[in-house]
């Protein structure tokens, strides 16, 4: 009941309260994206939605204009703390995460949860095993059990792993714990990319 209900139903009334902050944030920060390099102030990548479908997922943009896709061996995406691909205000919007909260318009539409499985690039559909593809039983999240304990840090099948576990335990207290857990990584900057489990 939760999972097919109750969970859309905090996820609308979160987002209709949020709205308003969301967008006065957007009027304050897009200016400052847009003046570093005069590019879009959004980012728009299609990722795998609930059930496989590809929807359009919003961020602002912290790349600079037609910088390359860097993918590490195992196809997940790159983030690394001298990234010469990221723009000044990008990386700053990365540290906080303050570049996902656009995805708060992706929630309101349906296409996203607050909490779900981090959205994998469309090329990940076919590379998912049979065990694997619960994480399609689930929207895709702003935040979820990935993000909020290991975020950026580990590599895809890390994540994956991770992702099953959640698509496997959803609960409503499960979510609890994971929003919580999220403040608290973004507030103290943990593990904000891959390169701070390296030595």
């Amino acid at each position: 009941m939760y999972k097919n209900f109750f969970k859309r139903v905090f996820d609308l009334i979160l987002s209709i309260i949020a709205l308003p902050f969301v967008l006065l944030l957007i009027a304050i920060v897009a200016p400052f994206v847009w003046f570093e390099d005069q590019g879009p102030v959004f980012y728009n990548a299609y990722r795998v939605g609930k059930g496989g479908n590809p929807f359009k997922m919003l961020k602002f943009r912290s790349m600079k204009v037609n910088a390359p896709d860097i993918r590490l061996e195992d196809g997940s995406t790159y983030n690394g703390d001298n990234d010469p691909r990221v723009t000044r205000i990008g990386r700053f919007l990365r540290k906080t995460s303050i570049d996902e909260l656009p995805q708060i318009l992706n929630v309101l539409i349906g296409d996203m949860s607050w909490i779900g499985i981090r959205p994998d690039p469309l090329d990940w559909l076919e590379r998912y095993t049979d065990a694997e593809r619960i994480i399609l039983s689930v929207k895709p999240g702003i935040t979820g059990y990935n993000q909020a304990y290991f975020r950026n840090s580990v590599d895809g099948a890390v994540k994956l792993r991770n992702d099953v576990y959640y698509a496997e335990h959803i609960s409503f207290w499960l979510d609890v714990k994971i929003f919580f857990k999220t403040i608290k990584t973004v507030l103290f900057r943990e593990h904000v990319n891959i390169d701070d489990n390296r030595s």
